[in-house]
């Protein structure tokens, strides 16, 4: 970061705003409106309603942008669920879902709080410095109208601060030599990412192809006999979210520092909310 922003602020401001865009992925609202439009699967509601920005693309450019999945897993959901709904009526559902889901989450009051349309102000501004190059996922949900409400606002604005910071983290992840189970792994040994038995789930990926990558990382001095991350592995995870940093710092430079902490004290009281509302499960972060 630069001298005029303080070290890791970007990087805090994007740790509780990407909730606020991810809790949509675990929500009900979502399924239920996916569902509606002949998306009934659950993992295929989250590849249409993420992908959907893309257009009808197949499984070999999901997998692609997504980075961490397993591609059968994939190709199991596209492009099949384009056969049921089209990327515009996706899209279309997944606005009503995330309204749906802000609402229940925050509780109409917050909603309509000055809080939020403070916020979603702040985090707009900050998405003016963001770039399209190099970028599929954040490019294409930036091609998408801003919502006229407050709340959706911010959570369109959050989605585009995400995947900005997604697609950059891929290149820093190609660079570290780390492919996408390695990535996975290495993470939950952090204890900051999802758990095993969520990332081998959700991911599509078995317990031979987690413990296979644990091994790969072993050879590479990264992994310790136990699974933690050694000094050198430590070293690489910290580097790589520095490099990250650094991919990712143009919309917080051009928020500035005072306006990107106000920006993170105001997500993080309204991810406060949706935590104690229930936005995400138990279990989903740890080593266990």
């Amino acid at each position: 970061m630069t001298a005029s922003l303080p070290e890791r602020a970007g990087r805090r401001c994007h740790d509780v705003l990407n909730p606020l865009h991810s809790s949509l992925y675990f929500s009900p609202d979502l399924r239920r409106e996916l569902s509606e439009v002949g998306v009934e699967d659950p993992k295929g509601a989250y590849f249409a309603a993420r992908a959907a920005v893309l257009g009808a693309v197949g499984p070999g450019t999901v997998t692609a942008t997504f980075s961490n999945f397993r591609y059968e897993l994939v190709a199991r959901h596209v492009p099949e669920v384009w056969r049921k709904a089209s990327p515009e009526t996706v899209l279309a559902a997944r606005t009503r879902a995330a309204d749906a889901t802000l609402r229940r989450l925050l509780g109409e009051e917050a909603v309509a709080s000055e809080a939020v349309a403070e916020a979603a102000e702040l985090a707009l501004r900050a998405t003016e410095a963001c770039s399209r190059t190099a970028r599929p996922l954040y490019a294409g949900n930036a091609d998408l109208p801003v919502p006229a409400e407050p709340h959706l606002a911010l959570w369109h604005a959050a989605t585009l601060l995400r995947e900005h910071r997604g697609d950059g983290h891929l290149a820093a992840l190609l660079e570290a030599e780390l492919d996408p189970l390695e990535a996975l792994v290495s993470h939950t040994a952090t204890g900051k990412g999802m758990t095993p038995k969520w990332a081998l789930d959700a991911r599509g990926w078995t317990r031979e192809h987690w413990d296979a990558a644990a091994a790969r990382l072993r050879d590479r001095g990264l992994l310790d006999a136990e699974g933690e991350l050694t000094e050198t592995g430590v070293a690489l995870r910290r580097d790589l979210e520095a490099r990250t940093d650094r991919l990712d710092r143009a919309p917080y430079e051009h928020l500035g520092a005072a306006g990107v902490q106000r920006l993170t004290e105001l997500a993080y009281g309204l991810l406060t909310t949706a935590v104690g509302a229930g936005a995400f499960p138990a279990d989903l972060i740890g080593k266990a």
